[in-house]
């Protein structure tokens, strides 16, 4: 009978650690987070800001999350230690300390590992701490300051009428590097220029060069590469008018060519760091064709299966257990490629050096077998997983770089060539550029013109990103965590805010018309480095540097609550002109005209109806919306809108508002096909503000009622 229990995250854990654990240990998952912030209080946030304080509620997370604390319960009552094994991040230390908060756990023992194997998860059982309270206040802190951000800043959107759902964080800080590209490509005025070469009779290509630039030894090169386009076509220095293009080709037909010099040099290419977070979903994306969330999904089955280490991390460290059996590996298989000392990689600024890389955990595990076990989709990321680790392990590659300059006049023609001379890491992650050879030549050695001639070219507007691109330049603007990448973009989507067009993420006219708003509304938290000070905050809270509710508290007395403020006075403005900045083509138009003006109606993306999205006039006139109907099989106007508000529309009552009593005016609404009423303030403005929102009275059998004020009495009757 099992004596111990073992908590985890997924489920998908459990019967792997069964087996390395054996029949005295109980394993059980807590299916992610079991509790979350209650929806209660001002504004349903669950926590009250006081001073210097923050006082937080929690409340079981759904119907699954009461299960799971029931069946959690059970379990400790059948044994006598408590081991909790959550992920091993910051999230994961938050997740422990809500179970053992949620269980009465009094001492329970936490215990990490990056890895599920039996060495690392044995280890770790014999290695137990108790529960890091810094990462905890730093995860708690993140949980509060993103609903406080969400839920006090989302109901501005909801003002605008236009299909908006929410804000965040760190969600609206990416959506606004999407519309800021789109901008730029809206307003790019692409130019003409021309590209001048000539070819040899001795077998090459040179393009002209106002000034022939020196022959560099490059070490340093990109992690992929999709990053550094490899094969790209070369080109001349521009010239800009077909004119001095002519003049160009003129020139060198009427002069004779010889070499003026013949440089070459050996350059090295060092290998790359193995796999952090945003740089596996970076070439998944590339090479797999993986959107972020089909990786870290992927990712998670590896790790849950015990074939890779934790896939959310943002450091470059390896252990020196795995550096020893890849050396090993190397040293039986690819004896070349054995480095004289163990390859350091340079660590990002901020990384968290406690992680480790991703990286296989055994790499003896045969391919055939993993073939025949794996999905193929598994089987792709785990060989793509492994290669970078190896490669990480490896000699640099050599290459041998040639150039030669040559002369016709008074102009210089350029031409570059380079070969592998040892393949290195690249054997395994093939990102260099193929062998481009040129012939041997001699300085002054006169060469045979065969042609000489130009092609005109136009310059091309900055590219959308792709879903691994945008990964990238948020972790380089320190926009979110390794976490939050993923799930960042695919609330996005989901959002309606962004759509993927030919594997590129291009923001819809909802998503620019949100993020113009915002813009206008909540500038700072648009900001890449805004919002990366608050991530900097965060990991020092981590670090036990810094008081989390001081922090948060003060963040939102002296920048957030004023912000809303301004924020709201922006709203009429939005609400009287058309703000969207982006030119009238950026509205995705349908085919259906208005019946008032006969324009065509826009599509305004919406999660909440059937269709994904309803028709707008956007042209100007008053509330011309129009819904899909499936019984008439047509587009038409909502059922409340042509029959209950035109029938019965508002009118003052003598009852006052229990808030700043004026008038309570009598509203009326549609509910399960019946006409129904309703008292509110007659004033629409302050019916924006929270008081306001309870100040409601609903029509029962016995008059009207509130559900906070209770009934309204009968002094006098509604007009």
């Amino acid at each position: 009978m099992a004596t111990k229990l073992l908590i985890v995250e997924s489920p998908g854990k459990v019967k792997k650690l069964s087996q390395i654990l054996g029949s005295d240990w109980l394993v059980k998952a807590s299916m992610g987070h079991i509790r979350e912030l209650a929806h209660d209080g001002e504004d349903a946030l669950g926590f009250d800001l006081d001073h210097n304080s923050v006082k937080c509620r929690f409340m079981a997370r759904g119907t699954r999350g009461k299960e799971t604390i029931q069946q959690l319960r059970s379990a400790v009552k059948q044994v006598k230690t408590v081991v909790l094994a959550t992920d091993y991040d910051r999230e994961g230390e938050t997740i422990a300390w809500h179970i053992q908060q949620a269980l009465n756990l009094k001492q329970p023992q936490r215990v990490v590992y990056t890895e599920i194997t039996p060495n690392a998860v044995r280890a770790a059982i014999a290695q137990p701490r108790s529960i890091d309270l810094n990462l905890v206040n730093s995860g708690l802190c993140r949980t509060v300051l993103d609903k406080l951000v969400g839920f006090k800043g989302s109901p501005l959107l909801w003002q605008l009428h236009n299909g908006a759902k929410s804000m965040g964080r760190v969600q609206s800080a990416t959506l606004h590097i999407v519309c800021d590209r789109e901008r730029q490509i809206q307003a790019f005025v692409s130019q003409d220029y021309w590209s001048v070469f000539v070819d040899y009779a001795e077998g090459l290509r040179a393009y002209y060069r106002s000034q022939p630039t020196e022959a560099k030894a490059e070490t340093a090169q990109p992690d992929d590469a999709a990053q550094k386009a490899e094969g790209q076509i070369p080109e001349s220095d521009r010239v800009t008018s077909q004119a001095a293009a002519d003049r160009l080709v003129e020139i060198a037909q009427q002069n004779p060519h010889h070499v003026v010099s013949v440089e070459g040099k050996t350059a090295t290419r060092t290998p790359p760091p193995p796999f952090i977070t945003s740089t596996l979903q970076q070439a998944a994306g590339s090479r797999l064709r993986f959107s972020p969330e089909k990786t870290m999904q992927v990712a998670q089955s590896l790790y849950e299966a015990g074939l890779i280490t934790y896939m959310r991390t943002d450091s470059i460290a390896l252990s020196p257990e795995f550096c020893t059996q890849a050396r090993q590996w190397l040293e039986a298989h690819d004896p070349d490629n054995v480095p004289k000392k163990v390859t350091q990689h340079r660590k990002a600024k901020g990384a968290q050096e406690a992680h480790e890389a991703i990286r296989p955990t055994d790499v003896y595990r045969p391919s055939k077998e993993l073939r025949v076990e794996l999905a193929a989709d598994a089987f792709d990321l785990y060989v793509l997983i492994w290669k970078r680790a190896i490669a990480s392990q490896c000699q640099a590659a050599r290459l041998r770089q040639t150039q030669i300059v040559t002369q016709s006049g008074s102009i210089f023609w350029q031409a570059k060539g380079q070969v592998i001379e040892f393949l290195g890491y690249s054997k395994y992650w093939p990102n260099l550029s193929a062998d481009a050879e040129l012939p041997t030549l001699a300085p002054q050695q006169a060469l045979t013109l065969q042609q000489a001639a130009h092609e005109q070219k136009q310059t091309q507007p900055p590219p959308r990103y792709s879903e691994p691109k945008l990964v990238q330049v948020m972790e380089r603007r320190g926009i979110g965590r390794p976490s939050t990448y993923a799930p960042t973009i695919q609330t996005l989507k989901q959002r309606l805010y962004v759509e993927v067009v030919k594997g590129h993420l291009q923001p819809t006219s909802l998503g620019l018309e949100v993020d113009s708003f915002l813009q206008d509304a909540l500038p700072d938290l648009l900001e890449a480095k805004f919002t990366a000070q608050m991530e900097q905050a965060l990991d020092q809270i981590a670090d036990g540097k810094q008081d989390w509710q001081t922090y948060l508290t003060t963040w939102n007395r002296e920048y957030f609550t004023p912000a809303l403020t301004k924020a709201r006075q922006v709203i009429p403005a939005h609400l009287t002109t058309n703000p969207a900045p982006h030119p009238e083509k950026a509205l995705n138009l349908s085919r259906t005209r208005c019946p008032q003006c006969q324009n065509y109606l826009a599509k305004i993306p919406s999660s909440k109806v059937k269709k994904k999205y309803f028709l707008k006039c956007v042209s100007g006139c008053e509330d011309v919306v129009l819904f899909w109907s499936d019984r008439s099989r047509k587009w038409e106007r909502p059922r409340n809108q042509t029959q209950a508000s035109a029938s019965l529309p508002s009118q003052l009552t003598e009852y006052p508002c229990p808030i700043c009593q004026k008038p309570l005016e009598t509203y009326t609404y549609e509910k399960a096909g019946q006409a129904k009423q309703l008292l509110r303030c007659s004033d629409a403005q302050a019916r924006g503000n929270s008081q306001h929102k309870e100040a409601v009275y609903f029509h029962t059998a016995q008059g009207w009622w509130s559900p906070k004020f209770g009934e309204l009495q009968p002094s006098s009757s509604p007009q």
